[in-house]
């Protein structure tokens, strides 16, 4: 069962394609939810300023960290990437925020995800990692800048797989245990 950050951002996509893999998925909008019990955590796109807000005022911080710290498996999108380095702090890595420009630069590419294989990436306002610690394994770089990684059982990208048909990237963070 995964749970989905759900106080803004792109949460419902995540859980449609999520769906469309047999993945029984709910959404997190409260300390209460945020308190069951999951296997595993989305981190959506969205506006990171206006999710890390909320997730302070509605009470959702502790609980999620806790789980982080426990060690489940984590998919953090665009905003989620930079939710989870700058505020969680559990992925080692330095974001650059918005490093592709404003919504009119927003592309699609396929490129390849190390471990998956080449994949679609749609990039909106999308940000970056300047640098990836030791212990992070770079997973995808597009036009020179890294724009995946994975550090334990956390993968941290800067593009929305579930705004693509192609479901591998998915099926491989499901596959992690």
């Amino acid at each position: 069962m995964t749970g989905i950050l759900s106080v803004q951002g792109d949460f419902l996509e995540h859980k449609a394609a999520l769906a469309r893999l047999g993945e029984e998925s709910f959404e997190i909008r409260s300390k209460e939810d945020a308190e069951r019990d999951f296997d595993r955590l989305v981190l959506p796109g969205g506006e990171s300023t206006v999710q890390r807000k909320l997730v302070g005022e509605l009470g959702i911080y502790d609980a999620l960290q806790r789980k982080i710290e426990a060690g489940i498996p984590v998919l953090a999108t665009c905003a989620g990437l930079i939710l989870l380095a700058d505020y969680f702090r559990t992925l080692p890595v330095k974001v650059k925020r918005n490093a592709y420009g404003r919504q009119s630069a927003s592309f699609h590419v396929d490129s390849e995800f190390s471990g998956v294989g080449s994949i679609p990436m749609t990039f909106i306002r999308a940000p970056c990692i300047e640098l990836a610690e030791d212990g992070v394994e770079v997973k995808s770089i597009v036009d020179g800048r890294i724009t995946g990684v994975q550090f334990g059982k956390q993968i941290g990208i800067a593009f929305h797989p579930e705004l693509d048909s192609d479901t591998k990237l998915l099926s491989y963070w499901l596959s992690l245990k």
